[in-house]
C-alpha cells in the first residue's frame, strides 16, 4: 500500500507510532480528522476536545465523558452545538460567553484563558502513561503529516483549528509546560485538506471553470485572488493558463498562507504565484491595479459590500471581477436512498454567514450595486461523486448534524447502498457572477 492510499486514521497511527505515543488526549476542530481514529483505535484517546467545531454529529457519543466541546455561545454556531449535544449526553460543554465561533473566527487568540482552562480540565482528569523516554524538540514529518514536538509529560496532539489564523500559538509556551504537546499539520489534515480535495474536484473546478470561460482571460494579464487559502485554485490556474499569467494570492489567514507558498514550491510555481498577507476589506493594492480579481467563498466572511468595493477598486478600467458564494438558499441534491422526510432534512442547506456576509442571490444585487457592467450572473452546482474525499467527508459532518441517531443509522445505510449501486452524489450550490469595471470608475 503506497501513501496515498492510507486512510487519516492509519496516517495518525503511524504518526504516533514514529514518536512513540501509545495513549494520548487529543484537541482540534474538524470531526473529519478525528472520526475514522477514534472508531479505529479510541482505546488510544485519553480525551477528546474539539474547539469550535463546523460540525458535530452522533458518532461521537462513543467516546462518552471523554469528549469536550468548547463553543461561542452566539449565532447560528451555537444553535449547531446545542442541537448536536442531545446526541452527546455524556460530553462536556464548555461556552465561550458572548463570541461567535465559524470557522474562521480565531477562538486561542481570542479566547485564550478560556480555552486554556476547560482543556487543562480534561488533561487532569485521566491522564495517560508519561513518556519513559525524555524527549528534546522534535520536528519531521511521516504518511504526508507533519509533526512538531516540545515539552514533556502527557503527549496532548494539537489538530488543525478549522481556519483560525493563530491556531494553537497562543497557548503552545503554557501547554509545552504541563504536557508533551505535538503539533500536527500538512494538507491531509483540518481545513487545508476540505480545500485542496475541494479544489481537486473534477465537480468544483467545473463551477471554477465556468467562471473564467466568462472572464474571458488573456495572456499576460494579473489575476488576483482574494482569499486564497491553500492555493489550490491559483495553482490550479497556473497549470491551466500554461503558465501565461502572473498569480497574485491574498489572505489574511497567516497558517494557510504558510501551507500555500509551501504547496506552491512542491509543485515548482513559485516563479508564477505570488502570495501576500492582506484584508479582503482593506487590500493591500493600489487602485487599478489588477486584470483580473476573483474571490471564491469568501464573501460570506465579513462585509461583502466593503469586500466587492475592493476587488473593483483594485481592478483596472476594463478589468474583470468575479466571485463564487454558497448559495445557502437553495436546497442541496443527495441522491441517495433515505425516506423523503429524512431527505428534506439532509438537503437543508448548511453552513455559517457573518452578518453582513453574502451566501445567498444577494450577490447579484451587490454586483449591479457596485457599478460593474456587462454582468454575468447564474447559480451552479459542484457535484461530487467520490465518497470518501476530505470534501465528502466535511459535507458528511453538515448533515449529520441536523440527523437524529437513528436517522444516522439510515443514512450510513443508505449512502452505502448508493455506493454499491453506482448512484451515489451529492450537489452543492454555489452563485455566480462576473462583471466589467467601467472606465467611469477608474
Amino acid at each position: 500500500m503506497t501513501t496515498a492510499d492510507l486512510s487519516l486514521a492509519d496516517r495518525l497511527t503511524q504518526v504516533l507510532d514514529r514518536l512513540g505515543i501509545e495513549r494520548a488526549h487529543f484537541a482540534g476542530s474538524m470531526l473529519a480528522d478525528v472520526t475514522g481514529f477514534a472508531q479505529a483505535h479510541s482505546e488510544r484517546i485519553a480525551s477528546l476536545t474539539l474547539v469550535c467545531p463546523p460540525r458535530l454529529d452522533p458518532s461521537l457519543r462513543a467516546l462518552g465523558s471523554r469528549l469536550e466541546i468548547i463553543a461561542g455561545d452566539q449565532g447560528r454556531p451555537a444553535d449547531m452545538v446545542r442541537d448536536a449535544m442531545t446526541n452527546l449526553p455524556e460530553a462536556t460543554l464548555v461556552w465561550l460567553p458572548g463570541y461567535f465561533s465559524p470557522p474562521w473566527a480565531d477562538p486561542v487568540a481570542d479566547c485564550t484563558a478560556d480555552v486554556e482552562t476547560a482543556l487543562l480540565d480534561i488533561l487532569s482528569r485521566d491522564r495517560p502513561l508519561k513518556d519513559s523516554v525524555v524527549h528534546s524538540d522534535v520536528q519531521g514529518a511521516v504518511a504526508g503529516i507533519t509533526y512538531h514536538s516540545q515539552g514533556e509529560g502527557p503527549p496532548l496532539i494539537l489538530l488543525p483549528l478549522s481556519l483560525a489564523s493563530s491556531q494553537w500559538d497562543p497557548l503552545l509556551p503554557k501547554l509545552s509546560t504541563r504536557c508533551r504537546t505535538v503539533t500536527l499539520g500538512g494538507p491531509e489534515l483540518g481545513f487545508l485538506a476540505m480545500l485542496e480535495s475541494r479544489g481537486g474536484s473534477a465537480g468544483y473546478l467545473s463551477v471554477v471553470r465556468r467562471i473564467m470561460d466568462a472572464v474571458q482571460l488573456r495572456p499576460g494579464e494579473v489575476i488576483l485572488e482574494v482569499g486564497c487559502g491553500s492555493g489550490v485554485l491559483d495553482r490550479w490556474l497556473a497549470q491551466h493558463t500554461m503558465h501565461g499569467n502572473h498569480i497574485i494570492g491574498v489572505d489574511v489567514n497567516r497558517y494557510l498562507l504558510r501551507e500555500a507558498t509551501a504547496l506552491a514550491a512542491q509543485e515548482g510555481l513559485t516563479d508564477v504565484i505570488a502570495f501576500q498577507e492582506g484584508d479582503a476589506q482593506a487590500l493591500p493594492f493600489p487602485n487599478n491595479h489588477v486584470d483580473v480579481a476573483l474571490s471564491f467563498t469568501v464573501l460570506e466572511e465579513g462585509n461583502a459590500d466593503r469586500m466587492l468595493a475592493e476587488l473593483v477598486r483594485v481592478a483596472k478600467p476594463g478589468g474583470r471581477v468575479a466571485a463564487m458564494v454558497r448559495a445557502l438558499d437553495i436546497p442541496w441534491v443527495i441522491n441517495v436512498p433515505l425516506r423523503p422526510e429524512v431527505k428534506t432534512k439532509a438537503q437543508i442547506p448548511h453552513g455559517f454567514v457573518e452578518a453582513q456576509g453574502c451566501a445567498d442571490a444577494g450577490l447579484y444585487r451587490r454586483f449591479h450595486q457596485a457599478g460593474l457592467t456587462r454582468v454575468q450572473m447564474w447559480p451552479q452546482f459542484a457535484t461530487f461523486d467520490q465518497p470518501h474525499t476530505p470534501q465528502a467527508q466535511f459535507a458528511y459532518g453538515a448533515i449529520l448534524g441536523a440527523l437524529t441517531a437513528e436517522e444516522t443509522q439510515e443514512w450510513h445505510a443508505a449512502m452505502a447502498q448508493a455506493v454499491t449501486d453506482g448512484t451515489y452524489f451529492i450537489a452543492q450550490p454555489f452563485h455566480c457572477a462576473v462583471g466589467t469595471k467601467p472606465e467611469t470608475l477608474g
